[in-house]
């Protein structure tokens, strides 16, 4: 396997972590495909989005399951709005492909906020910088070595 950014970053600091490797079908909606190769709770498994605010860019981690509630993405932040990042944007700034973008490892560092939901969990996956390699760690962990804070900015999927 390839190290990726992601993974150096979970090496370098000796945290606890396990990877998960999948073949990733491109017709299949990531998280729940990672969910489902991996055989853990879709809710278990965060997403990275990259929002985009007053010429900044910031980070949120939610649940695969849920949508991100950018009114409280804003609040988190502590600006008026934001809106999601463009793709070409997002890959710039983390240096990573959409699909397989991962909180850890970013070209550059931005602000990130990750569910409160996650602290709910043992362990949480995000992405490890590519498609099909999930990562696994402490929720605690995720948020010492992103810099990030703790905000309900999820809510549910609309059906």
């Amino acid at each position: 396997m390839a190290a990726t950014p992601a993974v150096d970053v979970l090496v370098g600091s000796s945290t606890a972590h396990r990877l998960h490797e999948y073949i990733h079908d491109p017709a299949a909606s990531y998280g729940r495909e990672a969910a489902e190769s991996i055989g853990t709770e879709p809710d278990r498994v965060f997403k990275t989005l990259v929002t985009a605010f007053a010429g900044s860019l910031a980070v949120a981690v939610i649940p695969v399951t849920a949508e991100l509630d950018l009114k409280a993405m804003a609040c988190a932040l502590g600006v008026k709005k934001v809106t999601m990042a463009q793709p070409a944007e997002a890959e710039r700034a983390t240096g990573y492909v959409v699909g397989g973008i991962s909180p850890l490892g970013q070209k550059r560092r931005l602000s990130t906020i990750v569910d409160e939901s996650a602290a709910a969990w043992p362990t949480v996956f995000v992405s490890g910088g590519r498609r099909g390699l999930e990562l696994e760690l402490a929720p605690a962990d995720l948020v010492t070595l992103t810099g990030a804070s703790l905000a309900p900015v999820a809510r549910a999927r609309a059906s």
